[in-house]
């Protein structure tokens, strides 16, 4: 059973003065405890072009859950969408995420790493499934080819794309039209398509698949030709190996007391993460806006220049203050910027104070933003990672991600319709 006050110390691992095994696994690649894995190496021109084609998938990730925000008041206009229509496409997205949840793990495993209506929701869902393979892949990419003395800050980057392409959706959506914005979101794919084909694959990978040769040269490659490679590459034999060995666990075998308490911190985490009110905000800030007759151009552009300094602090912070810290301070933020929103339509239902309404909508909606990325935007994929014994992370993983794109759907599916039914109980 794992020890709750490790949430505490930021889960990070103890050191080999603590630990008599001469290996530890502690995450999702790995590493040797009282032997350093390339610790001063640096950032080399491979690894830094890598990282940039794989973050590329980050930031059409962030350009697709931001799009349906400033696209809907024009989307609805031209196509004549309802309200149940519109519906449909922005969670549609997160519906293709749950049918890719169930196969990404597997998909890397095995290759590395109306009329108008209804084309719509094809295009939307067929992209929540690429979305579910990429947020799976592209953090453990990052982590599998950087040394372990940049690897945290080359793995920030992947939430922080994620925030600038919906920076990039709200602000841009404000001056061009749904179609020109579909466009524009797709540049980051056809980078990433081109990119692919002149970065390396994972040395881990190749270690798992019985590439030894290649293991070799791609790391090399990786760490600059005069870099001794023979104690990272032991390293990653000796955690293949053992990844190997007790990564035979079954979803059913999740399911013991022993497990109780790392899976009921990253299910809850994950699953409350939407529900806590970030995918009606990411999804349908314009339509928020609107409702309490604010200029949308307003709030779309501030958020676009209040999310990326939010997430740039917390990047700086969550190593300095910890987990715990952090998440429950975003999480009272969260609250109290939301009682500021439900506060603000309820004075518009009652029409006690009409002209605040506007006001308070926006503070709160500001106030959110800054509270969700401070904590709850990246640190409960961070815990999932590192909270899941080895045997197990694969089959936890996929079930935390499944769970989390079904809160996700309910929440983009029904939001409309709560807003219609009680815009203050929403």
């Amino acid at each position: 059973m794992e020890n709750p006050e490790s949430l505490e110390e930021g889960l990070i691992a103890k050191s080999s003065l603590a630990q008599p095994n001469p290996i530890k696994i502690t995450n999702e690649v790995g590493e040797r405890s009282g032997l350093p894995e390339s610790d001063n190496s640096s950032a080399t021109p491979v690894v830094v072009l890598s990282t940039l084609v794989a973050i590329c998938g980050s930031f059409a990730h962030g350009c697709s859950v931001g799009y349906s925000s400033p696209a809907e008041s024009g989307m609805r206009a031209d196509l004549g969408l309802s309200v149940t229509e519109y519906s449909v496409f922005g969670s549609v997205l997160t519906f293709g995420g749950i049918i890719g949840s169930l196969v990404n793990g597997k998909i890397a495993d095995v290759t590395g790493r109306r009329g108008d209506a209804w084309s719509l929701y094809l295009g939307r869902f067929s992209l929540g499934i690429g979305l579910a393979i990429i947020a799976y892949v592209v953090p453990i990419y990052v982590a599998e080819i950087t040394p372990k003395n940049i690897r945290g800050a080359f793995t920030a980057t992947n939430q922080f794309l994620i925030a600038s392409g919906l920076s990039v959706m709200y602000l841009v959506g404000t001056v061009v039209s749904w179609r020109v914005l579909a466009l524009i979101a797709a540049v980051p794919c056809l980078l990433q398509v081109v990119g692919l084909f002149f970065i390396p694959e994972s040395p881990r990978w190749l270690a798992k698949i019985g590439k030894e040769k290649e293991l070799e040269a791609t790391l090399q490659c990786l760490r600059g030709k005069t870099a001794d490679m023979s104690m990272e590459s032991a390293d990653i034999r000796d955690y293949t190996q053992t990844f190997e060995k007790d990564s035979k666990a079954g979803i059913f075998y999740l399911f013991q007391q022993k497990y109780a308490y790392s899976l009921s911190v990253g299910v809850g985490l994950m699953v409350l993460q939407p529900l806590a009110g970030s995918a009606a905000i990411a999804y349908y800030a314009s339509y928020i806006f609107a409702a309490a007759d604010l200029l949308t151009n307003i709030g779309s552009i501030s958020m676009a220049i209040i999310q990326l300094p939010a997430i740039g602090v917390s990047i700086l912070l969550t190593d300095r203050f910890g987990r715990r810290p952090l998440l429950l301070a975003s999480t009272i933020g969260m609250g109290l910027s939301l009682t500021i929103i439900a506060l603000a339509f309820g004075l518009q239902d009652t029409h006690l104070w009409n002209e605040a309404t506007p006001v308070l909508v926006y503070i709160g909606i500001m106030g959110f933003s800054i509270a969700y990325s401070l904590g709850m935007a990246g640190l409960p994929s961070v815990i999932m990672s590192e909270i899941f014994p080895i045997n197990i992370k694969g089959s936890a993983g996929s079930l935390v991600i499944l769970l989390h794109n079904c809160s996700n759907w309910i929440v983009t599916y029904t939001f409309h319709f709560m807003m219609e039914w009680s815009r203050t109980g929403t």
